[in-house]
């Protein structure tokens, strides 16, 4: 196999399969590396759980890259910072993108420290 003859396609789909063919290989050594560990703690009359604790937990917690999951970190709200004068139900945290009663208020060059909240003061 002639690399230099390949065209730009074909390396990138040779890459491809090598990348395949070697996260598969390297998945296999590891199942099969933690069968061996698990049948010499056994013959021991252990656990590979009592020789790794944390070993054993992580390799069966560990997502694989085809199964990998994102998940979605869960905050708790955070608090209003800023009121509305017009309207003291709505309010603002001082995260993220400025309210348009905001804009207009800062347009009036009026300060952003008299719309603080009650409870945030």
């Amino acid at each position: 196999m002639e690399l230099a003859k390949m065209s730009l396609t074909e390396l990138r789909r040779l890459q491809s399969k090598v990348e395949t063919e070697i996260r598969r290989r390297s998945d296999s050594a590891r199942r099969d590396l933690l069968k061996k560990m698990q049948k010499m703690a056994a013959e021991e009359g252990l656990s590979l759980s009592d020789l790794l604790p944390n070993a054993v937990a992580e390799e069966k917690n560990a997502p694989t890259k085809r199964k990998a999951k994102v998940v979605a970190k869960k905050t708790a709200p955070v608090a209003v910072k800023y009121r509305n004068p017009a309207n003291p139900g709505i309010g603002w945290s001082g995260r993220g993108r400025k309210p348009q009663w905001v804009i207009d208020w800062l347009a009036q060059n009026k300060p952003l420290a008299e719309l603080e909240a009650v409870a945030a003061k």
